[in-house]
């Protein structure tokens, strides 16, 4: 399908969408945001005034149903991203849904059925696809700066959360139902996405995880080794209850002539290290961090350009964390 100009509804404008997400829809030529809804009258109300958005919502099927929308941005908790970008797509709408793709895999492949059978496109928000910071990584590996590739590396380790001590105020993201797992899921999804665009599939996992502080009924320390369809080898290893000395943000590739380190949330400079040089880089990300996808989305339904991240990539990336978890 191709539309001249994308007339979007954001279902769920919570804080993802404040800074992220939500004021790049108006910076890109030929889309608008129309529409806003939360459940919450209020919030939703009071979002659409601060960012001067025309219209809100508190019922998402009647945003859905609006005829001056004809693109839908879910942005509400994974558990509910396969229903309502379901109904967008069987309404006519294309949909740009935020990662994970949804709380488990199975409903990655729904999603994905309705999105061939409905001919309505299907993008998932794996912005980092699109970031300089990160296409840098992708250049410096393509131009075989550090040789044939070996292996991979995630290492994430972090404080709990403030919030993670107060039993009756946890946050969604710990609820197994409602985010498909812990922090992990909300966190390892990018690194393991990131990958998928350097590497391609995943074909090969292993996984064990454990709950080693007990705040949360979800898994709090993961680990898993893995490997491409191109024979890379890869490791992953996650905690999100480690102590200040512990802290660590890192992802390595490791080639036979070098390695490159980088991070996967803080954006520390890049380090190129071969056999005789070592070199840094440091790419600027935008001020909405997810305007470069969003562009590559909105010129895709323009019909002149192509998004890096859809439903096929997102799914393969649920497909991996549930076999981490042990989940397939």
């Amino acid at each position: 399908m191709i539309l001249k100009t994308i007339k979007w509804g954001i279902i769920g404008c919570g804080n993802v969408t404040e800074l992220k997400s939500g004021p790049a829809f108006n910076k890109i030529e030929g889309s608008r945001l129309v529409a806003v809804m939360r459940r919450d009258k209020q919030k939703a109300r009071d979002y659409a005034r601060r960012h001067k958005v025309p219209k809100w919502y508190d019922d998402a099927g009647e945003l859905i149903d609006d005829p001056d929308i004809n693109a839908v941005y879910i942005a509400t908790p994974p558990l509910y991203h396969a229903e309502f970008a379901i109904k967008s797509m069987k309404a006519g709408k294309p949909v740009y849904v935020e990662k994970p793709m949804a709380a488990v895999y199975s409903d990655c492949i729904r999603m994905n059925q309705v999105s061939e059978e409905t001919g309505m496109p299907l993008f998932v928000a794996y912005y980092r696809r699109c970031l300089p910071y990160f296409n840098k990584v992708k250049e410096l590996i393509d131009e075989g700066r550090i040789g044939s590739i070996l292996s991979a590396e995630i290492r994430l380790m972090s404080l709990p959360k403030k919030e993670d001590f107060d039993k009756k105020n946890l946050s969604w993201r710990v609820n197994s139902e409602i985010a498909g797992g812990g922090y992990f899921y909300d966190m390892a999804c990018h690194q393991l996405d990131i990958l998928d665009y350097f590497f391609g599939r995943i074909s090969v996992v292993t996984g064990v995880f454990s709950n080693r502080k007990g705040l949360y009924d979800a898994e709090d320390t993961v680990a898993s080794s893995f490997q491409f369809e191109n024979g890379i080898v890869g490791t992953g290893l996650w905690s999100f209850v480690t102590g200040e000395s512990s802290v660590s943000d890192r992802m390595r590739i490791t080639g036979e002539h070098g390695n490159i380190l980088f991070s996967a949330f803080d954006f520390s400079p890049i380090v190129l290290r071969t056999e005789d040089q070592i070199e840094e880089f440091k790419p600027e990300n935008p001020e909405n961090i997810q305007y470069y996808l969003i562009k590559n989305v909105v010129e895709e339904l323009q019909g002149i350009g192509k998004s890096p991240s859809n439903g096929i990539s997102g799914a393969r990336t649920n497909k991996v964390m549930d076999m981490i978890l042990q989940k397939l």
